[in-house]
């Protein structure tokens, strides 16, 4: 078993390392394509690893699994339940079917060893920070995520867009992870430990000046990687300059590993009960929504927008985290699922169109998907879908966070506020997705779009997919909803995590 704990993770960092002597064989043999094929098949077979996983988590409930000894007192451990499992589930699927989609998209461009190489690696990170059991090991993970994120950002080097980008990207986003290593810094002071159990036994229903600011630190900096306003900023910058395949994971799941990060830490260590941070985050998370939704009105660039709608829903997010009930935190985190897989159809559609014309600016977009029908087809899907238009996968998300809020509106009125508050956010996503539909659906081609052709087979294959799933989650979200209340489930319950290891 212990094998298997870490074999997703391992799997990928093979293949990452594997990628350039692929790449190189493929050169001599004159089929630079086999580097390709290596990276589809490694999320493939790391997919496979993660299920055989998965029925360890289900049968057992919790793992472990020590790197370094447990005489260190848990530093250096794995410890996976199904909150784990669900959010490496949706990092392994937006990986696989972006690597997909590269195979076609990535052609126009060098470095293709490099790029599947650091694509690898950034999907090992972020499993990494699921799987983690201590800060230790989740900065690790945090870091190989952070650093192959700056460089696939900034992966069109011969840009001067991408570079800044990049750079702000790297800045914003290093302080951000130097905020954590502080935080983690006075809880090792206060604790002698960075074991996420022995933390959440020891200061979990104590607080103290020390561990409120070690709260407020680890929200600042796990913030900045999850966009939350005002720590934003680098993101509208970066989904645009990006390859769209990265543009994808960025949207899809890197800040929902930010997100994963404030979930798993602000239950388990500073436990809602004590600490009081509901009511604080929930008004962040609505701030967080409104100048997403607000902005991504403004935008005439459709990545810019799209980023901006990111913002949005990691608003919508936050909110299920903040009301912090079981029902609360299974819409958020089925939320994410659900923004994972609407976004990333997104940008991959923005890419295709991208891919075809060159250009991002809407006005030159218009009537494209009249050209593009395949393609346009899936980005309706997709825009509707994030829109909350029934019977479309996040609908049912955002319904049952705005439920959730309306119920602990029975605690206090102020949640029946700001509960009304995410429905007119979503009113405003409604407005700004019936436009881009009209615009690429409705409008007469320009000039350019007239030229544009149907995106090759790969890349049709990843939206396709992404679509029927919008379709399939919206029309039948039993079990995926049940996955996500697994989730949440194990989430709460702090007593299992902990008995895990203290005993």
């Amino acid at each position: 078993m212990k094998m298997i704990l870490s074999l997703p993770i391992d799997l990928l960092i093979l293949f990452a390392i594997l990628a350039p002597i692929v790449y190189l064989l493929g050169v001599k043999m004159r089929t630079r394509k086999i580097v390709d094929i290596w990276a589809v098949v490694g999320f493939l077979v790391s997919a496979i690893a993660l299920y055989l996983l998965y029925n360890e988590v289900a049968a057992e409930g919790i793992i472990t699994h020590y790197w370094a000894g447990q005489q260190l007192r848990g530093i250096a451990i794995l410890q996976i339940d199904m909150l784990s499992i669900f959010m490496a589930a949706i990092f392994l699927l937006i990986g696989l079917l972006t690597a997909i989609y590269s195979t076609k998209y990535m052609e126009r461009d060098t470095g293709h060893a490099e790029y599947y190489t650091l694509l690898l690696l950034m999907v090992a990170g972020m499993i990494g920070v699921a799987f983690a059991g201590d800060f230790f090991t989740f900065f690790l993970f945090w870091e190989i995520m952070c650093i192959t994120s700056y460089v696939l950002v900034a992966f069109r080097k011969e840009k001067w867009e991408s570079i800044e980008a990049g750079f702000k990207y790297l800045i914003i986003s290093s302080a951000g992870s130097a905020t954590v290593l502080f935080a983690m810094s006075i809880l090792y002071g206060m604790a002698g430990t960075l074991n996420f159990a022995y933390l959440s036994s020891t200061i979990s229903n104590t607080p103290t000046p020390w561990s409120i600011l070690a709260l407020a630190m680890i929200v600042l900096g796990l913030g900045v990687k999850a966009a939350i306003v005002p720590f934003h900023t680098w993101l509208p910058d970066a989904h645009p300059a990006a390859p769209s395949s990265i543009s994808a994971m960025l949207s899809g799941v890197v800040i929902k590993t930010g997100v994963y990060g404030l979930i798993r830490i602000m239950i388990l260590i500073f436990a809602p009960a004590e600490y009081q941070w509901q009511l604080l985050l929930a008004i962040f998370a609505i701030i967080t929504m409104t100048v997403g939704n607000v902005m991504a009105l403004l935008q005439n660039d459709i990545k810019r927008l799209l980023a901006f709608s990111s913002i949005g829903h990691i608003g919508y997010i936050i909110f299920g985290l903040s009301i912090a009930s079981v029902y609360g935190l299974t819409g958020g985190i089925f939320h994410i699922m659900n923004h994972a897989i609407g976004k990333a159809l997104l940008f991959l559609c923005a890419g295709a169109f991208l891919f075809a014309v060159e250009s991002r600016n809407l006005d030159d977009l218009a009537g494209i998907g009249k050209k593009m029908k395949i393609t346009g087809l899936t980005f309706i899907i997709g825009s509707l879908a994030l829109a909350g238009i029934p019977p479309l996968n996040a609908f049912q998300s955002e319904f049952m966070i705005i439920l959730a809020g309306i119920q602990q509106g029975v605690t206090s009125g102020i949640w029946y506020g700001l509960s009304a508050i995410m429905v007119l956010n979503i009113l405003f996503s409604v407005g700004y997705y019936l436009r881009i539909i009209q615009i690429i659906m409705l409008r007469e081609p320009t000039d350019l779009a007239k030229k544009a052709k149907e995106a090759p087979a790969p890349m049709l294959f990843s939206m396709i997919i992404l679509a029927i799933l919008c379709i399939v989650i919206g029309i039948y979200p039993g079990p995926f909803a049940d996955f996500a209340n697994q989730a949440a489930e194990a989430a709460l319950n702090l007593d299992n995590y902990v008995r895990a290891i203290v005993g």
